[in-house]
């Protein structure tokens, strides 16, 4: 959309980032240039960190989008296809990516509340005769069974010496819910509802998966079809032609982490400079756009991977990824933070202190190792994007 004088206009939400004075700087966040999987560095070259400020040209808040050029080198040869990202292992981070998230100096959250303490009163610890896992619903993986996650719970009654439940939601809401209303005392949340979890039912993540190769994370997508020859950047999805697909509003690759970037790096405004439709789920934004249901939208990069490669109709040659980010963390594994402290413990040793290798667990999850996160450091990205975005940590907020 443009203003009376040919330029683009201000968007809402970006004058609302200039009058507050500069939200934190969302860090390491970049073009498909030069990343790798595995132990390889990533591709981020912003470390920028504290107070930001405008967004305006040349800040270093805003992104390198160098191979994104159409003018590169090898724009003809592949339009940014994304082929060559998935074997190349593009859709994770690496192991690197996840230190670099560890180590930040962060004194204080940038956005809600910090993880609740364990209560000083032993009146208030929770000490149930059955632990109850749950986790936020997953696309396009068949057989999710409770004998999956049984090489877990099997260590979880060693440490703690409880049985272990499954009780399976269908939304995020649900699985928030679940814990606050301490139906749920376990639970591996997206990475979008964390900050919810943490915030509306005392939630401490604690772990999260990395891979065998050392990869991590995942990376937003901004996805179209390979034949979209009108669509060769994140500026061209304000086309009032282009139909754009978000997955869901709690979704942070889907929906909270484009709202912002792609406002803050592209002056283009979800819900502004295009009409947001949501489709339900990342999977269901990969085949609307392969259909011709949608043009483009922003996909989580492991979910896009999972889709197309289940999906016998749809190739990687079918779409081009116009923008990428830097990796964000997957979602973490999360207990309530009034149990009892020994089960506390025992629920930390189950997923630190096990290798999964070769068990129905680890197949199902990509993991066979978990490694310890802290939530202001490795979801302070998570925070910013939110706060930027406005987001209020209510009930209400997540089942919109």
């Amino acid at each position: 959309m443009v203003d009376d004088t040919g330029g683009r206009r201000e968007s809402s939400s970006r004058r609302r980032f200039l009058v507050a004075g500069g939200a934190a700087a969302i860090t390491g966040l970049a073009g498909c240039s030069g990343g790798t999987g595995g132990d390889g560095a990533s591709s981020g070259t912003n470390s920028a960190s504290g107070d930001g400020g405008s967004g305006e040209s040349g800040d270093p808040l805003l992104a390198e989008a160098s191979a994104f050029d159409p003018e590169s080198p090898n724009w003809e040869e592949n339009n940014y296809r994304s082929t060559p990202l998935i074997d190349a292992g593009y859709e994770r981070g690496s192991r690197a990516d996840l230190e670099s998230m560890g180590s930040r100096e962060v004194d204080e959250v940038p956005h809600g509340e910090p993880v609740r303490e364990t209560p000083d009163d032993e009146s208030e610890w929770l000490e149930p005769d059955t632990l109850v896992f749950t986790e936020s619903p997953s696309e396009d993986v068949q057989g999710r069974y409770e004998e999956d996650f049984q090489a877990v719970f099997d260590r979880i009654e060693e440490e703690t010496g409880l049985p272990v439940e499954y009780n399976r939601v269908n939304s995020y809401a649900a699985s928030v819910e679940a814990m606050r209303s301490e139906r749920a005392h376990i639970a591996n949340f997206s990475t979008g509802t964390t900050c919810f979890a943490v915030n509306l039912c005392g939630a401490v993540p604690f772990a999260a998966g990395i891979a065998p190769d050392g990869s991590f994370g995942y990376r937003l997508f901004a996805t179209t079809r390979a034949d979209a020859d009108g669509i060769q950047s994140v500026e061209d999805f304000a086309d009032d032609d282009v139909r754009m697909a978000h997955a869901e509003p709690a979704s942070n690759s889907g929906h909270q982490a484009p709202s912002a970037l792609f406002d803050q790096y592209f002056d283009v405004t979800a819900d502004e400079d295009y009409e947001v439709n949501f489709s339900g789920g990342h999977s269901q934004t990969t085949r609307g756009i392969a259909a011709g249901d949608y043009d483009a939208g922003p996909i989580c990069s492991t979910c896009f991977l999972d889709t197309v490669e289940a999906d016998s109709n749809l190739s990687f040659d079918d779409f081009k990824v116009v923008w990428a980010s830097d990796p964000f963390p997957n979602g973490p594994v999360a207990y309530r933070y009034n149990l009892h402290p020994d089960i506390q413990e025992g629920i930390r040793n189950a997923w630190l202190d096990s290798d999964f290798a070769d068990t129905a667990y680890a197949e199902r999850t990509g993991y066979e190792e978990y490694v310890p996160i802290e939530y202001r450091r490795h979801w302070y990205d998570i925070m910013v994007i939110q706060r930027y975005n406005g987001v209020e940590y209510t009930q209400g907020a997540l089942s919109e």
